[in-house]
C-alpha cells in the first residue's frame, strides 16, 4: 500500500498542509514565488477532486525579519519577533491570496494564538469559522497570531498549530512540508546510514528518542520533536499525519505518487470534547497516579483519590491538569473536580474517608472519565 493514499481526496475529505519558513523563504528574504506556484497548483487540484484543504503557513517572521533588516531571523527578542511577523505577514497573506486566486480559489487569513484553541468557547469558535470557510470552499490560511503572542503564550511552531487545527476542524489527515524528508532513526545530517522510518503505528519512546531538535535551515522554530508532538496530537483523534520534504516542486502531487516521507498513522476515536482535551498545549497542574490508577484509566475509569501519589502546581476545579505516572510519562489530560488544597488533602484515601477529611459530600473523583482523554 501506497501511505500517500491516506491523504488521497477519495479517504482524506479534510486535509491540512503546513508549510515550513525554509520552503516559503529564501535567504536574501523572498518569497519562493515559483514553487509556491507548484504548490498552489497542487491544492487546487486537490478540492478539484472534492477534498477540502486548510494551509498552516510559516514563513511571516522569517519574511518581515529579512525586510526589517533584523538578525536572528527574527528571533533574536520578543520585541523583534512580533515586529517581524506585523511586517511579514501582509506579505505573506497577500501572496498566497494571489496565487491561490490565479487557481480560480478564495483565501482567508485566520490567525490565532494559543488561547484561542486552549479556551473551550474560542476553541468552539474557531472550529465554526474553520469549518463554515472550509464547506464554502474557501482555503483558510493559518498562522500563529505572533504580533501580539508572547513566549508564555504561545504555540512556538506551526507543526503542533497544524495539528490543533486538525483537531478544530475535524480533519482526516496533516501533512508537514518539511526541510527533511521525514522521521529517521538516526540524525541523517551527521550519519549517512540513517535509515527513514516509512510508517509509525504508535508513537512510543524508542520513536521519541529518533527525534532531534533542529530544523536544518535555522529559520523556523520547529524541529522533529515538534513534529513528532504534532503527530501524537493529531493521531489521538484518528487523523494522519506525513512528514514530507518540500524541496522539490509539486511536493504534495510528489508525495501522492511516490509516497515518500513517514507516516503516523490515526488510532484515536475520541470525541470533539475529548478531542480539545487530548490536543491541548498547557495544563495548570499535574497529578501523579500509581500503576493501579494507570490500569484504571487505561479501561476507562475515572481517577479516583485513592490512586493518587503526588500534586503538583495550584489549579482550581474545572482547570485543565495532566495525570502522569509515577515515572512522569503522560496517561491522560482532563479537568480537574477540586481545586489543589482539597485535592493535596484526599489524595491515596479511599472514598469512604474523604467526608471526614473534607467536611463535605466529595465528589466522585479527582478527575471524572467524562472530562477525561486517556493519551
Amino acid at each position: 500500500m501506497n501511505q500517500a493514499d491516506r491523504f488521497s481526496p477519495e479517504r482524506c475529505p479534510r486535509l491540512i498542509v503546513k508549510v515550513g519558513s525554509a520552503l516559503l523563504v529564501s535567504p536574501d528574504g523572498e518569497v519562493h514565488r515559483a514553487w509556491l506556484e507548484t504548490l498552489a497548483h497542487d491544492v487546487a487540484e486537490r478540492i478539484r477532486a472534492g477534498q477540502e484543504v486548510a494551509i498552516v503557513s510559516s514563513g511571516a517572521i522569517a519574511l518581515g525579519a529579512r525586510r526589517l533588516g533584523l538578525p536572528g531571523g527574527g528571533r533574536n527578542s520578543l520585541e523583534d519577533a512580533q515586529a517581524s511577523a506585523a511586517t511579514g505577514q501582509i506579505a505573506l497573506a497577500h501572496v498566497w491570496a494571489e496565487l491561490l486566486n490565479a487557481e480560480d480559489l478564495t483565501a482567508a487569513q485566520v490567525l490565532v494564538t494559543l488561547g484561542d484553541l486552549e479556551d473551550r468557547r474560542r476553541y468552539l469558535n474557531a472550529s465554526a469559522t474553520l469549518s463554515r470557510l472550509l464547506t464554502l470552499g474557501v482555503v483558510p490560511i493559518v498562522n500563529e497570531n505572533d504580533t501580539v503572542a508572547t513566549e508564555r503564550i504561545r504555540f512556538g511552531d506551526n507543526d503542533r498549530l497544524a495539528a490543533r487545527v486538525a483537531q478544530a476542524c475535524e480533519a482526516d489527515g496533516v501533512v508537514l512540508l518539511s526541510d527533511i524528508d521525514g522521521l529517521y532513526d538516526s540524525n541523517p545530517s551527521t550519519n549517512p546510514d540513517a535509515k527513514l522510518i516509512p510508517v509509525v503505528e504508535e508513537i512510543d519512546a524508542e520513536i521519541e528518542a529518533m527525534a532531534d531538535t533542529g530544523s536544518n535551515s535555522g529559520m523556523g522554530s520547529g524541529g522533529m520533536v515538534s513534529k513528532i508532538e504534532a503527530a501524537r496530537i493529531a493521531t489521538t483523534v484518528g487523523a494522519d499525519l506525513a512528514i514530507i520534504s518540500g524541496h522539490h516542486d509539486h511536493a504534495l502531487a510528489q508525495f501522492a505518487e511516490s509516497g515518500h516521507g513517514t507516516v503516523f498513522v490515526g488510532s484515536g476515536t475520541a470525541g470533539a470534547r475529548k478531542a480539545w482535551l487530548a490536543g491541548g498545549l498547557t495544563e495548570a497542574g499535574t497529578i501523579i497516579i500509581d500503576q493501579g490508577a494507570v490500569d484504571a484509566l487505561q479501561n476507562g475509569n475515572s481517577l479516583l483519590p485513592a490512586g493518587a501519589i503526588r500534586i503538583e502546581g495550584e489549579f482550581t476545579r474545572g482547570d485543565l491538569v495532566q495525570i502522569v505516572d509515577s515515572k512522569h510519562n503522560r496517561i491522560a489530560r482532563g479537568l480537574a473536580e477540586y481545586d489543589y488544597q482539597d485535592a493535596q488533602r484526599i489524595i491515596g484515601r479511599r472514598s469512604e474517608d474523604i467526608p471526614r477529611i473534607l467536611g463535605y459530600a466529595p465528589r466522585s473523583a479527582l478527575v471524572h472519565r467524562n472530562h477525561m482523554a486517556v493519551l
